[in-house]
């Protein structure tokens, strides 16, 4: 595990601010900038030290996988890369030589908090799909590479409703940075 250091703009902040802090920035980010899985890891980027280049590989994940509104969840994915950050197996504990027992322990032993999030996943909306939170949403389903979808998407309220697409995001990050902290993976 790295142990992630919040922000020094964000320090004084107590537990339950901090994760209404980053049920804020999910909700902004997603609101304003689009991109569920790069938002929920711009919300813990913005509050937690890591690299840029973290919200930069969230990009493909937006819209249930590469736009296609058919896989996981972006808020999920997003949400998953940020613990995957912290909790992540590092490279180290990889070979392509051969199969060392340490390195497979290493991997089993990240699970835990990536399950925690799914698992908040399943409870909250039980799924983690991208177009059955949409039904669940708005009673159906969009095509977001189509402009006139896209559209109907706003017009339903996608990126501004307060319980819609940038509520889910908001509430993954908010997810994710109670793991962090559940987990004493943070230091503020």
């Amino acid at each position: 595990m790295t142990k992630a250091k919040v922000r020094e703009k964000y320090r004084g902040l107590s537990r339950q601010e901090l994760l209404d802090k980053a049920y804020e920035l999910g909700f902004n980010f997603e609101k304003n900038s689009y991109s569920c899985s790069q938002s929920t890891v711009a919300a813990i980027h913005e509050l937690v030290e890591m690299d840029d280049v973290v919200v930069k590989v969230a990009t493909s994940l937006s819209g249930g996988t590469a736009e296609q509104f058919s896989g996981t969840c972006g808020a999920l994915s997003g949400g998953l890369i940020a613990l995957g950050y912290v909790f992540g197996r590092p490279v180290e504990k990889l070979s392509y030589q051969e199969r060392i027992q340490d390195n497979v322990d290493a991997l089993f032993a990240t699970f835990p908090a990536p399950q925690a999030l799914a698992d908040k996943f399943w409870q909250q909306y039980g799924t983690i799909l991208c177009p059955h939170i949409q039904r669940q949403l708005f009673g159906r389903t969009f095509w977001l590479l189509d402009p006139q979808e896209m559209a109907k998407f706003e017009a339903a309220g996608g990126h501004s409703a307060p319980d819609k697409c940038s509520h889910i995001v908001g509430t993954a990050a908010r997810w994710v940075m109670e793991i962090l902290l559940d987990k004493g993976a943070v230091e503020f």
